[in-house]
This record gives C-alpha cells, structure tokens and sequence, in this order.
C-alpha cells in the first residue's frame, strides 16, 4: 500500500519558495558576475516545474514569482512574469518525459531555459532603455545571469534528485536510501 503524502510535498513547496525569495532579496543583488545576477525567481520555477510536471500550477507558480522578481527589481512589471510563465509551461511539460530524479537532463533543461529568460529578459531592457548597448544586453547581462542562474540551481537540482530517488518509499519495487540496492559499496 503506498501512501500519498500532499502535506509533505505542500510544505517542501513553500519552503522552497521562502528560500528562493530570500536569497533573491539578499544575495541575489549583492553577487554580481558582470552584470548580471543571478536568477532565483526562476530556480523557484525550475524547480517546482520540475518536481510537478504539466500542471496548471506550475504556470501559476512562475507568474507569481515573476512578478514577485518584478515588484523587486526595476524591470517593467510583467515581463519576468511573462516569461516564467512561459518557462513553467515548457519545463513542466519536458518533464513528464523525463526520468525521475535524472540530474543530468533536468540540469541541461534549465540551463536552456535559463539562457532563453536571460537574452528575452535583457533584450527587452535594451528595447525600453535600461542597457545601453546589445554588447552589454547579451555578452555583460544575459550569459553571465544565465551562468549564475545555473549555477545557483545546481545545489537545488542536486537535492531534489537525491530526494526523489533515495527517499523514503513504502512499497512500488524501490529500495529505501537505507539498503543498498543492489549497489555494491
């Protein structure tokens, strides 16, 4: 008998989320490579696209932390919402295809997706003024927040792959991060 426990994954949600805000408004503006910063706005997304596939929540969840990135920052409100939003839909979607807990394709989908939010996000502040040139818009602001983005997902996308295939498990052929498996030490 397998037992669903919804609290247990309700409650690592909001953990997830409150930790993702809180390192977006004290380290995010404080770590610079270049000018860019690193997105965690968009890990909060990564991540729960990740963990809950296609769902409506995860289109749901990338707009409110996008425009929770927006309402901290000086974008033009609406445009980080508009494409986590985006972000949540395609992610969610590539991860029904995906293995559980594979580390490797999960981090290869979000650096993707961290790169394609990078260059639509400061291009679109080269187009409303806020860079001044498309050197600075892509090579000082797009690639070194899409390399810090990445970079700051890696500890996240490490931990949610231990977890989703060492946890805890009460039936369904999975061993329990206690036995060994079948793998020799």
């Amino acid at each position: 008998m397998q037992v669903a426990n919804r609290n247990r994954k309700a409650r690592a949600t909001v953990v997830l989320a409150v930790l993702c805000l809180v390192l977006q408004l004290a380290l995010a503006p404080n770590v610079a490579l270049g000018n860019g910063r690193a997105n965690f706005a968009l890990v909060f997304t990564a991540c729960f696209a990740l963990a809950h596939g296609a769902a409506r929540s995860t289109v749901v969840a990338g707009f409110l932390s996008g425009l929770l990135f927006d309402l901290s920052s000086t974008s033009p409100i609406g445009l980080m919402a508009f494409c986590l939003t985006a972000t949540g839909y395609v992610l969610g979607q590539s991860a029904r295809e995906q293995a559980v807990g594979d580390l490797a394709s999960s981090v290869v989908s979000t650096a993707a997706a961290s790169l394609a939010v990078a260059l639509v996000y400061h291009l679109a502040m080269l187009l409303v003024g806020q860079t001044s040139s498309i050197i600075d818009a892509l090579f000082l602001r797009a690639l070194p927040t899409a390399l810090l983005t990445l970079v700051a997902f890696l500890p996240f996308a490490y931990y949610f792959s231990r977890v989703r295939t060492h946890g805890p498990s009460l039936g369904g052929g999975r061993h329990s991060s206690g036995s060994l498996g079948g793998r020799g030490l």
